[in-house]
């Protein structure tokens, strides 16, 4: 909400045509027109956000941490993992929903969102470094925790600012460009963790650096954040507090919104979370042969996640359309998905992770801009985009745990293939039914 001088100064100017949160070259915290060097601003700073705190996160994440499991001695460091995965999942859906209200309710000269993305930047990035010098498996746990709370409440206010800072219309391009800083530093951060395999310490501290430095870098980049302290003061009292925590009512596309992403990200983690097992024992290949595989499909994500990400927000902006990018990239992915359990060869893997990773990337740039136009209130944008975040949460959670169980059950992964393809066309559905987005 706009401080009571700028909102009626933006009432001034916009008058004819609309309010400031529907014009579309209208900045919406500033009621002033949006300009290139404004645009230019906030897609640099997203871009590099999403980069840096995602490379950081999977140097360790990805390599780092199983190796430190092993390197002190853990009994079953595969299971202490998934261990460590489950609570920090829970972790991470507590801290993005409380993080994202607190932002809301911040009144403060710094504005909402800035003192919580710099505060969880550096603990996450503290935390994440903390990894690779502890040496008791509970301390590791405990320490990750942290770090996920750290990463919850710099990520929940950040995603905030699409909705506080940015105009309709270009929020398929910002969110494209965070998409592809995401996209591109996810394989990148996998690669990275590699070199460090056997000396891990500087990993660890570049992890941490990078993710400190994000927070650091966004701040910077983009235009500075005004003054919350002319807002009117949150409703005070834990009853009231309590009560911001409510979710939306009387918002149904919010909530196919959710269940649209809950679907979709149960049927990329299904497969991706499994996918070095499925080219060992789907495909048949050897620890050698499937460490070769799985290192050229890296690359191939890397590649067509980057370019499917850039180019779909700014087309999504372009033809003024978000569903269809969003359902078209869904059944991209389930065509990619198709491809491994027809052709269970490693060609059917390549093809795989080159339909079904352009198909992610565009879908992660639209997706989150769907998202925000969904937004019931724009003045609750961050509690409510943390409550559309649980179904992340959830479903990353949940697709590994199908793909076990149906493992488990047939001996195979002959189902798991039709399983996630179902999922991601269920996801589409529930898009297409949202009526208030083109």
């Amino acid at each position: 909400m706009l401080p009571k001088k700028v909102h009626m100064d933006a009432q001034a100017t916009v008058a004819a045509e609309g309010t400031p949160s529907t014009r579309d070259d209208i900045a919406p915290d500033t009621g002033t027109p949006f300009t290139r060097a404004r645009t230019l601003q906030f897609g640099v700073g997203f871009f590099l956000f999403g980069l840096l705190w995602i490379v950081g996160l999977q140097i360790v994440a990805a390599v780092l941490l199983p190796q430190r499991l092993r390197d002190i001695g853990v009994a079953s460091p595969e299971t202490l993992l998934g261990s460590i995965s489950a609570i920090t999942a829970v972790v991470s859906l507590v801290s993005n929903l409380v993080f994202g209200n607190l932002s809301d309710r911040t009144r403060g000269r710094f504005g909402r969102r800035a003192p919580w993305i710099l505060g969880g930047g550096v603990l996450g990035g503290v935390s994440l470094f903390a990894i690779g010098v502890l040496t008791s498996s509970a301390a590791i746990t405990l320490v990750y925790c942290l770090c996920m709370v750290g990463l919850n409440m710099m990520l929940a206010p950040a995603v905030a600012v699409l909705a506080d800072r940015v105009p309709g219309r270009l929020r398929g391009t910002m969110s494209a460009f965070y998409g592809g800083g995401l996209a591109g530093g996810a394989p990148i951060g996998s690669l990275v963790g590699a070199l460090f395999i056997v000396n891990s310490f500087p990993g660890f501290v570049l992890g941490g650096a990078l993710m400190a430095l994000s927070a650091v870098i966004a701040l910077v980049v983009w235009p500075r954040e005004r003054s919350a302290a002319d807002l009117p003061p949150a409703a005070a009292g834990l009853g009231e507090l309590l009560r911001s925590f409510r979710p939306p009512r009387k918002a149904p596309d919010f909530y196919l919104a959710f269940a649209g992403r809950l679907f979709m990200l149960v049927s990329y983690q299904m497969v991706m979370a499994y996918q070095l097992y499925i080219v060992q024992d789907h495909v048949g290949q050897s620890v050698e042969d499937s460490a070769r595989t799985i290192a050229t499909m890296s690359v191939i994500l890397l590649v067509v996640s980057l370019v499917g990400s850039v180019v779909s927000g700014p087309v999504s902006d372009l033809i003024g359309r978000r569903k269809l990018p969003v359902v078209v990239s869904s059944v991209l992915f389930a065509v990619g998905i198709a491809m491994p359990w027809i052709w269970p060869t490693p060609a059917g893997m390549f093809l795989f992770a080159g339909i079904a990773g352009f198909g992610y990337g565009v879908y992660t740039s639209v997706d989150q801009a769907l998202n925000v136009d969904v937004l019931p209130n724009e003045e609750e944008a961050g509690k409510d985009l943390g409550i559309l975040n649980l179904s992340t949460t959830a479903g990353q959670t949940v697709g590994p745990l199908i793909t076990s169980a149906l493992v488990v059950a047939t001996g195979g992964y002959g189902l798991v293939f039709p399983v996630s393809i179902a999922a991601a066309l269920l996801g589409a559905f529930f898009i297409t039914r949202i009526r208030s987005v083109r």
